[in-house]
């Protein structure tokens, strides 16, 4: 299996610890160098590239993508290339896991947002965020006021609903097979506020 953005290893190194095979694509090669200090992270075979390109051969029964890393991808397009690049991989049969958010547009006030997500005696940490309804991306900055300073985080993502995955799926010939609510296949609602979608390759 291929796991896209594969990171620091947190979901491929248990899998590993398994027994279960597991190859990566990640961009940062700063990333990969932690999954490598970690114990079975030298044997995991991770390629540095982008990954809506999927820089791998192939093929796969599955891939995956988790933690809303799908909306990292800035622009629809750029999210139904990953889509078309994971279907080029995958066996015929085989699945594409990704696990997201469902967006909530009540969180934001005339497109904006302030809360607070830790306050201690000495420091207080603020997301702060803005939301362009017309491009669907929300842009935000993850600050922490205290002692040691200012602190910033950036965060910058291209939000999809299901039903707009579901046709960039079909268009790269995968289609929906599964949709839960979460890890443990609760039933997918009208107010699941996550989905754990499944598609799989359309095999002619």
């Amino acid at each position: 299996m291929l796991e896209l953005a594969v990171g620091t290893g947190r979901v491929a190194l248990p899998l590993i610890a398994r027994g279960i095979g597991v190859a990566g694509v990640d961009a940062s090669a700063e990333m990969v160098a932690r999954l490598r200090a970690k114990p079975g992270g030298e044997s995991l075979p991770v390629t540095i590239g982008d990954m809506a390109e999927v820089p791998v051969s192939g093929p796969f029964t599955l891939v995956y993508l988790v933690f809303n890393t799908l909306f990292g991808l800035l622009s629809q397009a750029r999210q139904a290339e990953c889509f078309r690049n994971v279907a080029r991989v995958l066996s015929p049969g085989g699945a594409f896991v990704i696990e997201c958010f469902v967006p909530d547009l009540a969180r934001f006030d005339r497109g904006q947002q302030v809360r607070a997500l830790r306050v201690t005696e000495d420091s207080v940490t603020l997301n702060m965020a803005l939301h362009d309804v017309a491009e669907q991306r929300i842009t935000s900055q993850i600050v922490t006021l205290g002692g040691q300073g200012i602190g910033l985080r950036p965060v910058a993502m291209r939000y999809s609903w299901p039903a707009e995955l579901d046709l960039i799926a079909g268009q790269a010939g995968l289609r929906l097979a599964e949709r839960h609510g979460g890890w443990q296949r609760t039933p997918f609602e009208s107010t699941s506020g996550w989905h754990v979608s499944v598609y799989r390759r359309v095999t002619p």
